[in-house]
């Protein structure tokens, strides 16, 4: 059974490796991916961003039926599967689908208020950009589908957001950005794409190659929002319970990123 020195949690790469050293050695499962297999899902996980920026281009066929073979393998509520793709070839279509998102995007900043002018300069979409257009819905006759949704019917958005992560991901590993743009109004997509009635666009998916990934979230690069510390989110037996998992923290490695939890993993800063 392989062991790997146990991270030093939120101490950054150089004290993280340093405490590893002297850690005791944690035995990992034998069903553990190795070292670089490891890291290389890490590493998607950390790098995936969600792009508004793309270099025109092509995906060619083949990576295309990839990704979305990656995006079918999720995990589905009762195995469901309740995603469907709909890939968007035509400018013409892209155009009015475009359209319906800047309709979106006005309304949004109204609703916004105070922070309008701020949301209007953020760049949203990336539509006619974008070297593949995938519009992700969920397919129409889910409410047959009681396992697992009787008391949480939501589950079958749950599902599909799965099939997109897989994707996400997958587009990474393949050097690929992928935006999800999520502005528009369901009911004026249906009618843009045929959908049958039940059946619901949950995601405009922009896939390409770009000309390079963001460092960080571009919503967190524009001073729109930043990450939660992780400490703050997990709870130990019942709501606002800090768990005892970050009590050996200090204030400041209690406030780090998630980047630099994993900082000993070679992972990206």
């Amino acid at each position: 059974m392989e062991t790997i020195p146990s991270p030093a949690v939120g101490a950054g790469p150089a004290a993280a490796t340093e405490a590893a050293a002297s850690a005791a050695a944690a035995p990992r499962p034998k069903q553990a991916f190795g070292p670089e297999a490891r890291a290389a899902v890490y590493r998607a996980i950390f790098e995936r961003r969600d792009m508004r920026h793309f270099a025109g281009g092509k995906v060619d066929p083949e990576t295309l039926r990839r990704l979305l073979t990656a995006a079918h393998q999720a995990p589905s509520v009762g195995f469901m599967q309740p995603w469907r793709f709909i890939r968007v070839q035509d400018r013409a279509l892209r155009e009015k689908l475009r359209q319906a998102v800047e309709r979106e995007r006005l309304e949004t900043a109204r609703a916004l208020g105070q922070r309008e002018d701020e949301f209007m300069r953020l760049k949203v979409e990336g539509l006619l950009d974008a070297a593949e257009l995938l519009v992700v819905c969920l397919a129409d006759g889910r409410e047959r589908h009681v396992f697992g949704r009787r008391t949480l019917p939501q589950m079958d958005l749950a599902s599909a957001s799965c099939a997109i992560q897989n994707l996400w991901l997958a587009a990474r590993a393949e050097g690929l950005g992928m935006g999800w743009v999520s502005l528009f109004d369901p009911a004026e997509l249906a009618s843009l794409l045929g959908l049958p009635p039940g059946a619901e666009p949950i995601a405009l998916l922009c896939l390409g190659p770009v000309h390079e990934f963001y460092a960080e979230p571009m919503l967190q690069q524009q001073r729109w929002a930043s990450r939660q510390p992780l400490a703050e989110l997990v709870f130990d037996e019942g709501w606002g319970q800090a768990s005892t998992l970050f009590d050996s923290l200090d204030s400041s490695a209690a406030a780090a990123s998630d980047v630099a939890i994993l900082g000993d993993q070679g992972l990206p800063a």
